[in-house]
């Protein structure tokens, strides 16, 4: 009997190794919008700026897999729950969460910011506070979209996109993703890229296969 249990290990290393092997992927390219300028700050700013302001984020696309999920890890996805005020921006643009999620908005600045949201998503108002000072973090619990801007410095903008799904990633701001760790089953595969602008194609996923989907536009 001991000697067959480094055997039984060993079978199951080996299932759950094969477990991982069996996993689906998907992988393609979202063709995404030219940057826009930012438009020239004007001069009610000037007091308000005590260093240059960095060049918004690029445009990139959020990728995310929706449908029936027997069972779901809590997130696919190694992005921070953080949205940084730097330089005068926020960053990450664009930031995507699952719902439930806790996100923090740490100011780097060394000037007064403040972050808030009338979206229907979620309304709140952290108020003006500096670099040495930690607002209370922001559970975002309902699926959407959710506008945030800065009260002091109104060029800044960023969105969170609160997402009922585990499975989700961002493009590189070529376009380029990849999603690993999928079940296997018909599902549907969505890029969005703004509030006016979301795109679907219905995929059928297989154990252990990549799939490739490449999204380019309407």
């Amino acid at each position: 009997m001991i000697l067959c249990r480094p055997a039984i290990a060993s079978g199951l290393l080996c299932a759950g190794a094969l477990a991982v092997l069996a996993e689906a992927s998907i992988e393609g390219i979202v063709l995404l919008p030219k940057p826009t300028l930012q438009p020239a700050q004007t001069a009610r700013y000037a007091d308000k700026l005590s260093s240059p302001i960095a060049p918004p984020s690029p445009p990139v696309a959020v990728v995310y897999l929706e449908g029936n999920f027997t069972s779901a890890p809590a997130t696919n996805t190694t992005l921070p729950a953080k949205v940084v005020q730097k330089a005068f921006q926020f960053s990450p643009g664009v930031l995507p969460v699952q719902a439930g999620t806790a996100v923090e908005f740490p100011n780097l600045d060394d000037s007064y910011h403040n972050v808030f949201s009338y979206s229907k998503t979620k309304r709140f108002d952290l108020g003006r506070y500096r670099k040495d000072e930690k607002p209370a973090a922001v559970v975002f619990d309902k699926p959407g979209v959710v506008k945030l801007y800065c009260e002091i410095h109104e060029h800044m903008r960023a969105t969170i996109l609160v997402l009922d799904t585990p499975y989700f990633t961002k493009t590189d701001t070529n376009g380029n993703f990849r999603l690993e760790h999928l079940p296997a089953g018909k599902f549907t595969l969505k890029a969005w890229l703004d509030e006016k602008t979301q795109l679907e194609r219905a995929v059928d996923l297989s154990d252990g296969a990549t799939l490739r989907v490449d999204f380019a536009g309407k």
